[in-house]
């Protein structure tokens, strides 16, 4: 006999599900995040960059660190607050589709409005919209992966989605690169997303939520946002390595376009920014579904997301190093090949140390804080530690190493989580 689907999920009742999901849903939550992560790096890679040296070319590290740390911050807090709102979210098209919708038409308008202004303050907030909308259909895609997919197929399903991040990371860079200007290319990453969110819109098979949800209190609704580390200490584990090897990520991408431009001194840093993401993209790609199909296989995943962290770190090393250009493609290769393993396997291990399905969203919108704060702490640390030195060349040396050391911890304290394998 076949299993039906579920079609809703019912208030206070643990819903763990049991039945594939059809191919083009996948697909279609492949294409949705393809679609955040295509919107937030064009602009995290090139456009702000460009901007930021085009309005204040005397301070644009610290224009750079003012925008994306506002930005980052905006993500913190909104994707946990999207995701618990959304795990309470009573519609006929399901309660994570809203958010969706929503969040599309929000990132849309500040990036927009990124693609007009001149101004640093404006940038800022105009970014920190971008964040808020982009993570609010991020913290509502996650979630759809624990509402809809069982434990069985969660490597499978994090390496599709590790591999639209990074092949979002491609598209969202070649369109800001290609587009012909920091206008355009905002306006480019705009349409990206508008293209990109509307089938999984079409085809979400989301899950309505019935019963009563019981009267919103704000104070009940905050506090909840607590995980207990004591109470639940895989979770807190899970949170903290995730923490530290996304730190080491944000402290080496940061200033990629300025390491390429005055540490390795090549002629046209935006380019030699693209040719270092497709590079990373082909790593990636060449390992995230395969090594969560591995894990799914194996059913092990602490090996998996320990490995990738050391790999990481070697990566961040040989661009501390080697400053010349075949050393920035080395690395490029070996951080992709590690974030392609982090990424899929990740993302499996946290589904599985989360408190409650009823709010998995919510959960997870506390776990997606590791990945978000750190680019709002990469920014306090990188500019002072890159200016410290009288030599660009040292600067980044030291920006690397400590993005070396960084990720190799977070690799280690993977095993602290005893509840997965």
């Amino acid at each position: 006999m076949t299993l039906a689907a579920a079609t809703e999920v019912r208030v206070g009742v643990e819903h763990v599900p049991t039945v594939d999901p059809p191919r083009r849903w996948v697909l279609g939550l492949t294409l949705a995040n393809l679609a955040i992560f295509g919107g937030l790096y064009g602009p995290i890679q090139v456009l702000i960059a460009l901007q930021a040296q085009e309005i204040a070319p005397e301070a644009k590290e610290y224009v750079v660190g003012l925008v994306t740390g506002a930005g980052a911050l905006a993500s913190t807090l909104g994707n946990p607050l999207a995701g618990a709102l959304s795990d309470r979210t009573r519609s006929r098209f399901g309660r994570r589709w809203p958010w969706v919708a929503g969040g599309a038409v929000v990132g849309i308008l500040g990036l927009v409005v990124l693609s007009q202004t001149r101004s640093v303050a404006v940038m800022a907030l105009a970014w920190m919209v971008t964040q808020l909308g982009l993570n609010a259909i991020y913290a509502a895609v996650s979630a759809a992966v624990a509402d809809q997919v069982p434990v069985r197929r969660r490597g499978e399903v994090g390496g599709w989605l590790g591999m639209a991040q990074t092949l979002g990371l491609v598209l969202g860079t070649g369109l800001a690169v290609v587009a012909g200007g920091v206008t355009a290319g905002y306006l480019a990453c705009a349409g990206l997303v508008l293209a990109l969110v509307i089938p999984y819109l079409l085809r979400s098979r989301d899950l309505r939520l019935v019963g009563d949800v019981g009267r919103f209190r704000a104070g009940a609704f905050f506090a909840r946002f607590w995980v207990s580390p004591r109470r639940y200490p895989d979770f807190g584990w899970a949170w903290l390595t995730r923490w530290l090897v996304n730190l080491g990520n944000a402290l080496g991408t940061l200033y990629l376009l300025y390491y390429l431009q005055d540490a390795v001194g090549i002629a046209d840093p935006a380019t030699g920014v693209l040719v270092l993401v497709a590079v990373y993209t082909v790593s990636v790609v060449s390992t995230a579904v395969l090594s969560g199909i591995w894990s799914d296989r194996v059913g092990r995943r602490k090996p998996f997301v320990s490995l990738s962290a050391v790999l990481s770190g070697v990566g961040a090393g040989v661009l501390a190093v080697s400053q010349t250009w075949p050393g920035a493609i080395i690395g490029a290769a070996v951080f992709g090949i590690a974030y392609g393993v982090f990424i899929s396997v990740d993302f499996a291990l946290v589904t599985q140390v989360l408190p409650s399905s009823g709010d998995a969203a919510r959960d997870l919108g506390v776990i997606n804080i590791a990945a978000a704060l750190p680019q709002v702490v990469a920014p306090v640390v990188a500019a002072p530690l890159v200016a410290a030195f009288a030599a660009a060349a040292s600067g980044y040396a030291a920006l690397y190493a400590l993005s070396a050391a960084v990720s190799v911890l977070g690799g280690l304290l993977v095993s602290r989580i005893r509840g997965v394998a």
